[in-house]
């Protein structure tokens, strides 16, 4: 007999939908943090502008609506639709990232052509492509042949279109996008089941073209030189990475007071967004980071577990990736914020002031719910009735068990009426032979990575 789970904790952790509850739970904590802090953290300059010190907290509070809602419609999109259509959406985006780059057409801003305005509001291809790239991705590799795990079968068509990707949005310049399109990409050869060799020859690669990327435009060098020189020009290249690290030590362990902080007073550029980090350690303090990175870490057990959990090679895909890209996003943030790597520009998400990443970031987020939610013992808890308060408060409908993708089911021929003395031996009449079609054995397993 085996035994039960000891803990509170591990009995909870045991429900068929606790990794559905995690990811939401996990999902609404990040977002409210981030909307509290990003009006903290931007009201003192939104006014001194000449604005409401409210203007980009109301909004940064649109886009998380928005996102709420994006959240909600992929927690009911069916696997097949999200697969069936990946592709003619990765397509569009393509060609979204080619139109942005068109004088006329894309908005430039800050030395950067990204974002398409309308209406005030604006929108950045670059951003939809993390998630498309992501998701189409996880369906090439999960659609692959089960006797045909090559190399070229996991390399082939994904790496020259997701080149083609980097090549449109490095013409941006966005080499902070690019750097997080290149973790999904990894992310998805890694889980995919690449040769290790073969993987690490394309890490050291990427490496490298990352890093002459870096030194080849003056702003880019410049900060990787600052990186390197800490103690040089520390009114110049070095100036915002220094404020960060005296607003964190300003902080101590509680912090100086949620709406305290003396460095959003113009001393730290972009307090509410590269470096939002920096305020919450000022004003929350080290007990305050901890829960930032405790989230986080919540966040990285749930979608591995997620992960492992899955029959589904595509869900097993798309939740190992978008949790590696997350994640590793989130980690490149705290880390050029606490002086550990170069600032490179890219969000901490879910919490940095930007509308079209905290809302695409809550579509992921609700993707990976709708995977917990396909977990084998959450659909048989589901279609058993244990749906559970969230699920019926949202009007879910019941997940679907796994069912390789395009398969047809052949109709049952029809049975002809047996004549008297054709019956079989012993007066049985014979039947066909059944298939269970939900046995492990028969279900279609790839080379994914645990």
């Amino acid at each position: 007999m085996t035994q039960g789970p000891k803990t509170r904790i591990g009995a909870w952790l045991a429900r068929p939908l606790a990794s559905f509850h995690l990811v939401v739970t996990i999902a609404v904590m990040l977002t409210v943090l981030g909307l509290v802090m990003v009006l903290s953290a931007s009201g003192v300059e939104q006014y001194t502008s000449g604005g409401s010190a409210y203007s980009l907290f109301f909004q940064q509070l649109i886009f998380a609506v928005l996102g709420s809602v994006l959240f909600y419609v992929a927690l009911r999109i069916p696997a097949h639709t999200i697969r069936r259509f990946s592709f003619p959406v990765f397509v569009v985006v393509l060609i979204m990232l080619v139109l942005v780059l068109i004088p006329g057409i894309g908005t430039a801003a800050q030395g950067a052509r990204r974002w398409f305005t309308v209406g005030g509001f604006s929108l950045q291809p670059s951003e939809l492509m993390k998630v498309v790239l992501a998701i189409w991705g996880a369906h090439l590799l999960a659609s692959r042949r089960t006797d045909d795990n090559s190399a070229r079968s996991i390399l082939i068509p994904l790496v020259p279109a997701a080149l083609l990707v980097f090549a449109l949005v490095v013409a941006q310049p966005n080499l902070s996008t690019t750097i997080a399109l290149g973790i999904i990409l990894g992310a998805l050869l890694w889980f995919g089941g690449l040769p290790l060799k073969l993987f690490g020859t394309i890490a050291v690669t990427g490496v490298v073209l990352a890093g002459t990327l870096a030194l080849t435009a003056g702003y880019r060098s410049d900060r990787v030189k600052s990186f390197f020189n800490p103690s040089d020009d520390l009114q110049g290249g070095n100036y915002q990475a220094k404020q960060a690290l005296y607003s964190l030590a300003d902080g101590k362990i509680f912090g100086v007071g949620l709406g305290q902080s003396a460095a959003k007073w113009n001393y730290l550029p972009n307090a509410h967004n590269d470096f939002i980090f920096a305020i919450i350690g000022e004003e929350l303090g080290f007990v305050g980071c901890l829960v930032v990175l405790g989230l986080f870490a919540g966040f990285v057990y749930t979608g591995l577990r997620i992960a492992a959990r899955s029959i589904d090679p595509f869900w097993r895909l798309l939740s190992a990736t978008a949790t590696t890209w997350i994640v590793g996003q989130a980690m490149i943030n705290i880390g050029y914020v606490i002086g550990l790597l170069p600032v490179t520009g890219l969000q901490l998400p879910l919490v940095s002031a930007g509308g079209s990443s905290l809302a695409i970031t809550l579509f992921m987020f609700g993707i990976i719910a709708n995977a917990a939610r396909h977990e084998p013992e959450a659909i048989a808890a589901l279609r058993s009735g244990q749906d559970g308060k969230i699920s019926r408060l949202l009007r879910l409908p019941l997940p679907v068990p796994y069912q390789a993708f395009g398969a047809v089911r052949r109709a049952a021929p029809q049975r002809r009426k047996e004549q008297p003395g054709q019956a079989g031996q012993n007066g049985r009449r014979r039947q066909a032979p059944t298939r269970n079609t939900q046995d492990p054995q028969d279900i279609r397993e790839r080379g994914i990575r645990r």
